[in-house]
């Protein structure tokens, strides 16, 4: 009697997991925004590089590897967020 009780309340249905409703355009809209991130990483790297090397033509005070050092830890941020949404959504 006590263990018939105990095996209903122990018993856990076979849940299969389903996406919600709208779950691929979320995951299209991560991907683009991903791909937006990436390019403006790589466009600041080149700015910042560009006005390096205009600041060392040019004999100005060097400015830019702050910019350039910016670039680089907002890249290692923006990929340990790509890894991270990664993991989440597999």
């Amino acid at each position: 009697m006590v263990t018939d009780i105990a095996m209903q309340i122990l018993a856990v249905p076979d849940i299969t997991p389903q996406a919600p409703p709208g779950a691929d355009k979320v995951l299209n809209l991560m991907g683009w925004l991903k791909w937006g991130v990436f390019l403006a990483g790589v466009g600041a790297l080149l700015f910042a590089g560009g006005k390096f090397g205009w600041e060392k033509w040019n004999g100005h005070p060097i400015e830019s590897p702050k910019l350039i050092a910016g670039a680089a830890i907002g890249g290692v941020v923006a990929a340990s967020a790509s890894v991270i949404m990664n993991t989440v959504t597999a």
